[in-house]
């Protein structure tokens, strides 16, 4: 039984899925790291039943809150199959395509992370909870979805914060072609999932792909942070006049002219640069350059409080150098995966950058993750993708 500290049950009376450290008064009995605790407040009533964490600052991850439920084989049933419903609800379970099947809390799933690519799924497990149940949940997830295979992808340093260590390989099925194949929205991609950025592939960005496709005709379009090119692909394809790729990864860029070249791009209309992102943009305003659209969508700058401001000098820095980028009229897509980051700094910091860059700009719309990346009501912490369109003055 874990028993909370008084008053510090109300984060979990609003349905929040956390419980740190310093909010646990003891743990009576014993349990494995992994195993579900009922949770308790200080006068010994129940809240709900979690996963033990005793490494971590999370020192457990909420499954339910209902007594009467009892964490199984067929609770992971259950949570998979409505995650499963939810993607189909949104269109995204063409066999040929791809999404994020599975988002952590915003499935009620703590800590699992599945993206589905055509007929394999890749998983993530970030947390002793879900390492705990491995096999119940992978058995799950093949009656969900009849998946072709299953291949792990826990190869990430945010295991060590759970006492876990990194691992990656086929679970169960068939091994995942190299490269796997999926479209969206008309566009090929071709995957890495065994050596490829987080699971292989950034689902989260599938709106703003679309957005770019919808101002990108007869543009010319700098894609930074570029990756392997889903951006100018999708620019590309909506007739965008030209676009240069910058990305620090040789094997990324690499990545980025097999898609380009699998969706039938003559080479003449991109081309791919390797070079320090930061470097290249100050190069190319040195050198005059402009562009009608530029795309800014850099790693994450902020990983904790204490880089909060030398992130937002980062994220002010790069977005300064996307305007001085710009012709007359031009588009800046601009990005910011820091959970840290709120919408509303976000904007300022955009706003103090196009003020440093000597230009006006109007804010076109708001960018965030795609549904399939979902947030519960209950845990706001899940919204961690913003981006802004502006568009600075013609004249």
């Amino acid at each position: 039984m874990l028993v909370l500290l008084p008053g510090r049950e109300k984060s979990l009376l609003r349905r929040h899925v956390w419980i740190f450290s310093g909010a646990v008064a003891a743990l009576e009995g014993e349990a494995a790291p992994g195993e579900t605790v009922v949770v308790t407040d200080s006068k010994r009533r129940f809240l709900a039943r979690a996963a033990w964490s005793p490494e971590s600052q999370l020192a457990a991850r909420i499954w339910s809150f209902d007594p009467e439920e009892t964490i199984d084989a067929a609770f992971f049933r259950r949570r998979i199959e409505n995650a499963v419903e939810y993607r189909k609800f949104l269109g995204l379970d063409a066999p040929e395509g791809g999404c994020r099947l599975i988002h952590s809390e915003g499935d009620a799933l703590p800590g699992l992370i599945v993206d589905r690519y055509g007929e394999y799924l890749v998983v993530q497990f970030l947390s002793t909870g879900v390492e705990h149940f491995r096999a119940e949940i992978v058995a799950a997830l093949q009656a969900a979805t009849g998946a072709k295979g299953i291949y792990e992808r826990s190869d990430v340093g945010v295991r060590a914060k759970e006492g876990l260590p990194e691992r990656s390989g086929l679970l169960a099925g068939a091994e995942p072609p190299n490269p796997l194949v999926i479209t969206e929205n008309g566009a090929k991609f071709a995957v890495d999932v065994r050596h490829g950025q987080k699971s292989g592939f950034y689902f989260d960005q599938r709106c703003a792909r679309a957005a770019v496709a919808a101002y990108a005709d007869g543009r010319t379009v700098l894609n930074a942070f570029s990756y392997t090119g889903a951006f100018a692909v999708s620019a590309l394809l909506a007739g965008a006049e030209h676009v240069i790729n910058i990305d620090s990864s040789a094997p990324a860029l690499k990545q980025a002219a097999h898609n380009l070249e699998m969706n039938r791009i003559k080479p003449e209309r991109y081309e791919n640069r390797t070079a320090d992102v930061f470097t290249e943009l100050r190069r190319l305003v040195e050198e005059g350059r402009k562009f009608d659209l530029v795309i800014l969508d850099p790693p994450k700058f902020i990983e904790s409080q204490k880089a909060l401001v030398r992130g937002c000098r980062a994220y002010q820095d790069i977005a300064r150098l996307g305007y001085r980028l710009l012709n007359p009229g031009g588009l800046l897509f601009n990005f910011s995966c820091s959970g840290l980051m709120t919408p509303e700094l976000f904007q300022k910091i955009t706003a103090d950058a196009a003020l440093d860059a000597g230009v006006r700009a109007r804010l076109v719309r708001h960018l965030e993750q795609a549904p399939d990346h979902p947030v519960s009501l209950a845990v706001p912490e899940g919204f961690y993708l913003k981006g802004l369109v502006t568009r600075i003055d013609a004249e």
